[in-house]
């Protein structure tokens, strides 16, 4: 069984070959009662040999399970060596979860200023007179510990 067509399908593929027939309906190429026949078909559809006839008389668009991908091998180029006066990556020096208690704790821009980022921390400072620096310290410095963040120099935060 090397036939692509007899491969089985699944939701997404469904989900495709609806829509692609909603599109033919909303434009007119599919009288109603075809349509639910149509769309009654593709919900039971197995493989892509059950899709191939409700769209064999249609103009694209076609569901992507449908179009032919060809299959076209891929160049394989040597990796570049790395210049001799480039240094390897290295992460920060900063900490990720030292910034962000930072935040948290200290909801002034405290932990920007300890990653570098001034420009933001002085915006964060400011703001916190306001109010709406207090809360945004607060959600930077949740992002901070889940997501991890960069220093001022780009290297990522250690944990």
């Amino acid at each position: 069984m090397n036939d692509p067509d007899f491969l089985r399908i699944g939701t997404e593929e469904r989900d495709q070959a609806l829509q692609a027939l909603g599109d033919h309906f909303a434009k007119g190429r599919l009288p109603v009662a075809e349509y639910d026949e149509r769309v009654s078909k593709a919900v039971e559809a197995e493989t892509r040999a059950d899709l191939r006839p409700l769209f064999a008389d249609l103009p694209p668009p076609h569901p992507a399970v449908l179009v032919p991908h060809p299959i076209v091998p891929q160049p394989q180029y040597p990796m570049a060596p790395m210049p001799p006066n480039q240094p390897a990556y290295s992460p920060s020096q900063r900490y990720r979860l030292a910034a962000g208690l930072l935040q948290i704790l200290l909801p002034f821009g405290i932990g920007r200023f300890y990653t570098g980022h001034t420009g933001m921390a002085v915006a964060q400072l400011l703001l916190s007179f306001v109010g709406v620096g207090v809360i945004w310290c607060l959600i930077d410095g949740i992002i901070l510990i889940a997501r991890g963040g960069t220093d001022a120099q780009g290297h990522d935060l250690r944990w």
